[in-house]
């Protein structure tokens, strides 16, 4: 038997150490980790290298349940994935602990993976509110824009004026040809 982690974090200010140092003192042998969005291909890559590795016996460890995936969907399959190896899951927050097959056991893990779910789902509604509201207040979101907006009317009066071309302006700019046509269309 082997202790086997997976950490996994979806933005870039989410902290990957955190749960790594916490699966290693825990005592996993090996750990697969990603820090990529959670529709990202590589997330699905290193669950797969993480469910090529395991054999029975063996138990997978995260920190919480929500690392397995992004939807109710997601974490059953990955669970499912891992007991069809012979391995088990628990996760480090005591929440789980897979190993116990008994039908309370499954009935309980069904029911976690349920409130996960619910959670990510109000998180998203929380999220979504607020950018509502920040955007209602006149608030830019998004990244923040790598040119002025004087710059802007500069570059629409160029092309329209055909002094310089797109391609030039993206040039000159440091941008991609598709920021200077949204500029130029009033982007």
């Amino acid at each position: 038997m082997a202790l086997i982690g997976y950490a996994r974090v979806s933005t870039q200010e989410q902290d990957l150490e955190s749960q790594v140092d916490a699966l290693e003192e825990y005592g996993c042998q090996k750990i697969f980790s990603g820090k990529q969005s959670g529709n990202s291909l590589d997330n699905v890559k290193k669950l797969e290298d993480l469910l090529d590795y395991i054999r029975e016996g063996d138990v997978v460890c995260v920190t919480k349940l929500d690392r397995l995936g992004r939807s109710l969907k997601g974490i059953m399959t990955a669970i499912d994935n891992i007991h069809s190896k012979g391995a088990a899951l628990t996760t480090l927050d005591g929440v789980i602990n897979s190993a116990d097959d008994s039908p309370f056991g499954k009935a309980i893990l069904h029911v976690i993976a349920v409130f996960a779910e619910l959670n990510k789902s109000l998180i998203i509604k929380n999220t979504a509110e607020g950018r509502e509201r920040a955007i209602a207040q006149g608030r830019h979101m998004g990244r923040p824009k790598t040119i002025s907006d004087s710059d802007r009317e500069k570059i629409r009066k160029l092309v329209q004026t055909k002094q310089k071309s797109q391609n030039q302006l993206s040039k000159d700019y440091g941008v991609s040809r598709t920021t200077i046509k949204r500029i130029v269309e009033g982007g």
